[in-house]
């Protein structure tokens, strides 16, 4: 049986490189120094495409590929898939959600942790002399008790407000509409008031359009100086220069953030401040999901081409 021909836009780990090399013909984007030129000449051939979540598949990419089945994500995020071309051209597209769910939570849970206790600052307090020469390190914020607000109670969202109770906390969050699986959580349908109710704002709702910077300057405002901002979304729910200006003029106490526009390279002005946490993209950074994402994108354009039922279908 001929191996469908797939492009594959970025790399994989190595232990993903080996099994999809034998389960398919693989074109690797990534490496082509004319990726123009690379697309004109394989595109053709190319039934489907394996990607990452950041990197996505744009319409000049799937144009060029004229008989292109599906899009596999690897990832939960599919906003850097063009889903109007895809639709257009009746391309499948999955993604890899619940695998890397937990992680994602833990993520956003440690790093509120982490910045409220100073936990980076600590550390760097015994390593160098200060404990023995300054003293005790300064007073942080507690945790415990205090007010969460989580802006996007889906799989994510649900499972950081799972460990958060764990913290006796009050908790509420926003979403499109009031969810029958969070009867215990008070239900905030705007953005705006819920900041207003909460010491920390967890933003866990998937990327769109219609979310495009709906972390603006009225959330931000009314977060307040006291307030903390986690995002382990996608960097475009939050409107960045009006984050950053909160966070320099202080009318936001600080963020912990783990995506960036345009990262990696992102706004040199996050690294002049000392109320930010800044992680490399990595919320779902683990072995074991890493794999099970890897699995999973494979499985999905396995069962497509087997003419099976894909597992987690976008469109």
């Amino acid at each position: 049986m001929t191996k469908p021909h797939i492009l594959q836009v970025g790399p994989y780990p190595d232990w993903d490189e080996k099994p999809l090399n034998e389960a398919f013909v693989v074109h690797r984007y990534f490496e082509a120094a004319d990726k123009e030129r690379f697309l004109q000449d394989v595109g053709p051939h190319i039934r489907g495409i394996a990607t990452r979540g950041e990197l996505g598949a744009g319409r000049a990419m799937i144009q060029s590929c004229p008989n292109l089945e599906i899009i596999s994500v690897y990832g939960v995020g599919y906003d850097a898939v063009d889903l109007d071309a895809a639709r257009a051209a009746g391309i499948r597209v999955t993604n890899t959600p619940d695998v890397l769910t937990s992680d994602v939570a833990d993520l956003g849970v440690a790093m509120m942790l982490n910045l409220s206790r100073g936990m980076i600052g600590a550390e760097r307090w015994v390593r160098d002399g200060s404990w023995a020469t300054r003293g005790l390190y300064p007073l942080q914020r507690r945790v415990w008790g205090r007010r969460a607000g989580i802006l996007g109670l889906g799989r994510i969202g649900f499972e950081v407000a799972k460990r958060l109770k764990g913290f006796d906390m009050q908790l509420s969050y926003s979403d499109v509409a009031a969810k029958d699986y969070a009867s215990d959580m008070q239900f905030v349908a705007d953005p705006v008031a819920l900041a207003a109710g909460c010491d920390f704002l967890f933003v866990t709702l998937a990327a769109s359009a219609a979310t495009r910077h709906i972390v603006g300057r009225q959330v931000i405002e009314a977060l307040g100086p006291e307030g903390m901002l986690i995002n382990i979304s996608r960097a475009s729910n939050i409107d960045e220069e009006a984050l950053l200006s909160a966070l320099e003029e202080g009318r936001l106490g600080s963020a912990a953030l783990d995506v960036f526009e345009g990262e990696p390279k992102l706004n040199p002005r996050f690294l002049a401040l000392d109320n930010v946490l800044l992680q490399p993209h990595h919320a779902s950074g683990t072995i074991e999901t890493r794999q099970a994402m890897g699995k999973l994108v494979r499985d999905n354009l396995s069962a497509h081409f087997a003419g099976q039922p894909l597992l987690t279908p976008v469109i």
